[in-house]
């Protein structure tokens, strides 16, 4: 039996965080598996019976060990990207998905650099930096840019210092 047109595969659902540090910029991690040495914002599945927000927290401390934060806003739409035929490696859900429809959320980091823990149990970044919300869509792989591109208009007030941070 051969596989399936790629074009007839769904799109994962998968959930995407703008993490803000205090001083409104983002938290960026470089890539361990995947598109191993580009940068992106947390982001992962989400599971079945799972709702976004809940997958957004339990991603957010499988791949960054943080769990303080404070939920901003979400994005009303889902966000979506398709793999390239040309990507390579492909990741380990490509078999059955042809992308991904993500839901964005904007969190405040509430904890210090000191609690931020990239050795998890299935590490997924190898070195991490805070960064303006703009400069996002230039650093990610060229398939993701426009959900970045997105993602940075939209919470581009949260860049800004606020007093409540």
């Amino acid at each position: 039996m051969s596989p399936p047109d790629r074009a007839d595969l769904p799109l994962r659902p998968a959930v995407g965080i703008a993490l803000f540090g205090p001083d409104g910029r983002v938290f960026i991690g470089r890539r361990l598996r995947g598109q191993v040495g580009t940068w992106q914002m947390p982001q992962g599945g989400i599971d079945e019976g799972e709702a976004p927000l809940g997958a957004a927290l339990r991603e957010l401390v499988e791949e960054t060990g943080i769990d303080a934060v404070r939920v901003l806003a979400e994005l009303p739409e889902w966000l979506t990207y398709e793999l390239p035929p040309d990507t390579d490696p492909l990741p380990r859900w490509a078999s059955r998905y042809r992308g991904q429809r993500q839901r964005w959320f904007a969190m405040r980091f509430l904890g210090t650099d000191a609690s931020i823990d990239l050795a998890t149990e299935h590490p997924e970044f190898d070195a991490w930096r805070w960064i303006p919300l703009a400069e996002t869509p230039a650093l990610v792989v060229p398939f993701k840019r426009s959900v970045y591109q997105r993602v940075a208009e939209a919470f581009a007030p949260f860049g800004l210092r606020s007093p409540e941070a």
